[in-house]
């Protein structure tokens, strides 16, 4: 009785010191000027879009918050469809710093009637155009990506935090590149860890992939230009215009993902 009663009390107070040291951690953040973006409890300051659904419409629940994590689920499809999504944080920014952390669920729970390519694939969309000015049929915004990849079953190399460009193009190592990819330098990342990942945009200037406290990538000068985005409304693509600002999204392929630990800071 004695052991089982030790044990209880013992558990109590860990999470008491679980819970204050995240309280503690919450707090730090924002002394240091960051902003959760993501209240943990629910989707509010979030704009949904999804292929052949107008803007504001959550698809079965594609994007959920529960356990304090934004959760990306489709239990509720009877057919993929093309149903590529995104979940856009409501303000426009251009010049800021964001850290996140993601979890990609096995390879079994993967949408076996979405392209193949989809597999163990999301990422965070960023100067992307406002979801208000896309048609229910397009598919992807026009924006930059950084794409975010787990390792498959074969145990190949596949690296993280690559960048990805539908509608748009990018500098990198000093010259204009107009390929859709470009892979970073990282270390590849199973399925179920969780991954901290960060963000550094300046405006059309200089902009930093981070893994794992790592730097895996960094190119320049965000421009619209090129193919991979459907069905748009002409007047959004402007090729060859600079992107200096834009919104943030999280992206839905087909894969089940998990977000949770979102900040941002404003940089000057």
């Amino acid at each position: 009785m004695f052991t089982r009663y030790f044990f209880v009390v013992l558990l109590s107070i860990t999470a008491l010191l679980n819970a204050g040291c995240s309280a503690s951690r919450h707090r730090t953040a924002e002394q240091e000027g960051w902003v959760s973006l993501f209240n943990g409890k629910n989707l509010d300051n979030w704009i949904v879009k999804i292929q052949h659904h107008e803007t504001g419409d959550n698809f079965a629940r594609t994007f959920r918050a529960e356990d304090g994590i934004i959760k990306i689920r489709y239990d509720g499809y009877d057919h993929f469809n093309e149903r590529y999504g995104h979940l856009y944080y409501k303000t426009p920014l251009s010049h800021y710093h964001l850290k996140f952390e993601y979890r990609f669920l096995p390879q079994s729970d993967w949408r076996k009637d979405a392209p193949e390519y989809t597999i163990e694939n999301s990422g965070i969309m960023y100067h992307s155009q406002d979801p208000r000015t896309m048609p229910k049929e397009q598919d992807w915004p026009i924006s930059i990506e950084m794409q975010l990849l787990a390792g498959l079953s074969d145990g190949n190399p596949r690296t993280t935090g690559n960048m990805c460009s539908p509608g748009t193009h990018i500098v990198y190592q000093g010259k204009l590149d107009t390929r859709h990819c470009i892979n970073s330098t990282s270390k590849t990342y199973l399925p179920e860890q969780w991954v901290k990942g960060e963000l550094i945009v300046h405006g059309d200037s200089l902009i930093t992939h981070i893994i794992e406290g790592d730097t895996v990538m960094q190119y320049s000068k965000p421009q619209i230009g090129g193919p991979v985005v459907n069905r748009y409304a002409p007047d959004q693509k402007i090729d060859g215009k600079p992107l200096t600002s834009g919104y943030i999204a999280l992206q839905s392929e087909g894969q089940p993902i998990d977000f949770r630990n979102i900040y941002l800071k404003v940089l000057k």
